[in-house]
């Protein structure tokens, strides 16, 4: 059986058996699945990507989009997947259904998963879009961290730890909403397409 095929059935098994209420569908990552040149790393998926059952669709999509064309790649290159596989909601003031962060919990039960995820997938190098997806490897904040290559230790639950070379970038829509951050993550962009070409 395909590796990926199986962790997928596994880790649906596992959040299948913690609650006896129906759990939200999972949305696992995509993209070239052995040895892509780029991981994309998000926090979970939003309202898109759960109807669709694919990460990175929706607005999320259209920053992939402007992601790729700025750093010269195509998505057929990356392998894209979010740090917790379930839609985090809560229910706004109006009454609607919206997305929030993950809570401490969410992220816990997932991060090990995430990590098998990376050993199977192997990738050349890890990108993580905001403080959910770099706080995955290390307790610090994008702010700190943004625009500088890192070492990341990924941690699979079973098997050998190992380190991959990690560009930590702020979230897109943290850019959308401080506008501010919008030359920042620019640069950023230019940046780690600059040292892609220099492999």
């Amino acid at each position: 059986m395909d590796t990926l095929k199986k962790f997928r059935q596994e880790c649906t098994a596992f959040f299948d058996s913690l609650s006896a209420a129906r759990v939200p569908p999972l949305v696992f990552g995509e993209g070239l699945h052995h040895r892509p040149v780029l991981m994309l790393i998000g926090e979970a998926p939003g309202e898109q990507e759960t109807l669709q059952g694919r990460p990175f669709v929706g607005k999320a999509g259209k920053n992939l989009t402007a992601f790729l064309e700025t750093v010269g790649l195509d998505r057929a290159q990356l392998y894209v997947s979010n740090v917790v596989k379930i839609r985090p909601t809560k229910v706004s003031a109006a009454g609607r259904i919206v997305n929030r962060p993950p809570s401490r919990e969410e992220k816990e039960l997932h991060t090990p998963w995430l990590m098998r995820e990376i050993a199977l997938v192997r990738p050349d190098a890890l990108v993580t879009l905001g403080n959910v997806a770099l706080q995955a490897f290390v307790q610090d904040t994008v702010g700190n961290r943004h625009g500088k290559w890192m070492r990341a230790v990924v941690s699979p639950p079973q098997g050998e730890a190992f380190t991959l070379p990690l560009y930590p970038l702020y979230h897109p829509a943290s850019v959308i909403y401080n506008r501010s951050l919008s030359q920042v993550y620019q640069q950023d962009l230019e940046t780690l397409r600059d040292s892609l070409r220099a492999d």
